[in-house]
């Protein structure tokens, strides 16, 4: 094993081996905090208690916002004419773990406890936290956190994961290789690229057709992050296992999602992003997406801006909105000056992508254009936020009752996390189909009335269980600072827990 530190980086404490960045996944909810007040910004802005209100849709058009909804995760949502709560669907070893670990982390004692024993088997070389050595510490990382989070090591342990949250009504993964790479080691390019370029396309094989598979450019190592940071090309290299990838997801009906990297090479990123969708987003599919981040006030400008370079150049544009990565380290001038500010952001750019039309902060960006900029779109709405998606689930189900052409659309999470937001999401497309049939409707017919069957996909990362603590240790960090978030988790598992357990006595 080769040694390992402990660095303070962002105010998060990570642990590094020959490699480490952020994997793709995380910017659906994982900012970095350099302090407290930061820390209680990042709660509010990516938690969804119950009792937050939808932020007001900035739309100049006439189609008019979904009433404001009330969100509460307190009891299990029901899924439809068999009145199956949502969380029926998740296996009673999955739930008493999502308990155990949620209790935990609401417990500032306890999580830090814990994260401080994650610390010690990675860097430890004590008998008695070693992964390798110690049987017991193995058993007890596997049984809580590794498969609470990670879906395994091996392609059969991967398969089983992913077979098991199909089964559970999932469309899908989003799988993401642990291994990592530090931003500031000294790196070896040849060795960085030619590692990720295994990785992913290991991934690639891993997943199943029409799964998606999370990246970073930034992984190929710190060449690849000063390329983006000066606007530069891919190297040769760089671009061939670029495109190794991405001829192999295409191969095999699989989309890449690169995490958004922060703003000082925001613009690199794009751009990598968008060379590929030219070159392979064709026919309405995106082999490639692209990722923004609702906390930053440039972002709806830079959305409308890709807009019009899809719609001119004729290519289909694949669009992930998340609410922001990187908030400890980002200039503050750069994000919405308040907490409303990022929740109006992203509800009002997902508002424009579902409806395809423009508003009061995405707004056409050739003015002159009278054709508009709207180019075919494939968009992953990637948010543990319910109330976000309460709010997308409203405008869909509004467009389908007017007859509206539906944008594609994707909902994401992290796997062990906001499981009572998925299993919804599960749920109300269960019911839909259910009533559907129920009622002898075509699928035509059911969507004229105004039901719509949403795709959820679960965001998974594999990879040895000392390649994931790095992973497990930021889940652990999040769990901390996202206490609203982590506490409706709770109710919604104790919720279930007590449901299961009169259902046993037949008093359910």
């Amino acid at each position: 094993m080769k040694p390992v530190a402990i660095r303070l980086e962002g105010g998060l404490l990570q642990a590094t081996t020959a490699r480490h960045t952020t994997p793709a996944c995380s910017s659906i909810l994982s900012p970095h905090i350099t302090t407290q007040s930061a820390s209680r910004r990042r709660r509010q802005i990516h938690s969804s208690p119950s009792g937050r209100q939808p932020a007001t849709i900035l739309d100049s058009s006439n189609t008019p916002s979904p009433p404001p909804a009330a969100v509460t995760v307190k009891e299990p949502a029901k899924s439809g004419p068999d009145s199956t709560p949502a969380l029926g669907c998740l296996p009673l070893g999955q739930i008493l773990r999502s308990y155990l670990i949620t209790s935990v982390s609401s417990s500032p004692a306890l999580l830090e406890a814990s994260s401080k024993l994650l610390r010690q088997m990675l860097e430890s070389k004590n008998f008695l936290f070693s992964l390798e050595r110690n049987p017991i510490a193995r058993a007890l990382l596997h049984e809580t956190f590794y498969k609470q989070f990670c879906a395994g090591s091996t392609k059969q342990e991967v398969s089983k994961t992913t077979t098991e949250l199909r089964q559970m009504g999932y469309s899908g993964v989003i799988l993401e290789y642990a291994l990592e790479v530090l931003k500031d080691a000294e790196g070896d390019e040849a060795v960085d690229v030619e590692t990720w370029r295994e990785g992913m396309l290991s991934s690639v094989h891993m997943a199943d057709r029409g799964d998606f598979l999370g990246l970073k450019w930034s992984g190929m190592g710190v060449a690849a992050m000063n390329r983006m940071k000066k606007n530069e090309q891919p190297s040769k290299q760089m671009s061939e296992a670029m495109h190794a990838v991405c001829q192999a997801a295409a191969a095999k009906d699989i989309s890449l999602l690169p995490a958004a990297e922060e703003t000082w090479s925001l613009d690199g990123f794009h751009q990598w992003c968008l060379d590929l969708q030219r070159q392979y987003n064709t026919a309405g599919k995106s082999v490639v997406y692209s990722t923004y981040q609702a906390y930053l006030k440039q972002t709806p400008e830079t959305v409308a801006r890709h807009l019009q370079i899809a719609k001119d150049e004729g290519f289909t544009l694949g669009l992930k909105l998340v609410r922001g990565a990187y908030l400890g380290t980002e200039a503050r001038s750069l994000i919405w000056d308040t907490i409303e500010g990022t929740h109006t952001s992203y509800d009002t750019i997902a508002s424009a992508l579902i409806h395809r039309k423009d508003n009061d902060l995405v707004r056409p960006f050739n003015k002159s254009s009278s054709e508009g900029f709207w180019p075919n779109t494939n968009v992953m709405l990637a948010t543990h936020n319910a109330v976000s998606v309460r709010l997308a689930q409203e405008h869909r189900r509004a467009q389908a009752a007017r007859g509206e052409e539906l944008t594609t659309l994707t909902f994401a999470q992290l796997q062990g996390m906001a499981d009572e937001v998925s299993t919804s999401l599960i749920a109300a497309a269960r019911a839909s189909e259910q009533e559907r049939q129920a009622l002898g409707l075509s699928a035509v017919e059911n969507f004229k009335r105004g039901a719509v069957k949403e795709k959820v996909f679960k965001c998974t990362t594999w990879g040895t269980m000392h390649q994931c603590l790095n992973y497990l240790l930021r889940r652990a960090a999040e769990n901390k600072d996202a206490a609203s978030r982590t506490k409706d988790t709770r109710l919604a598992m104790g919720a279930e827990l007590r449901r299961r357990v009169k259902a046993t006595f037949g008093l359910a």
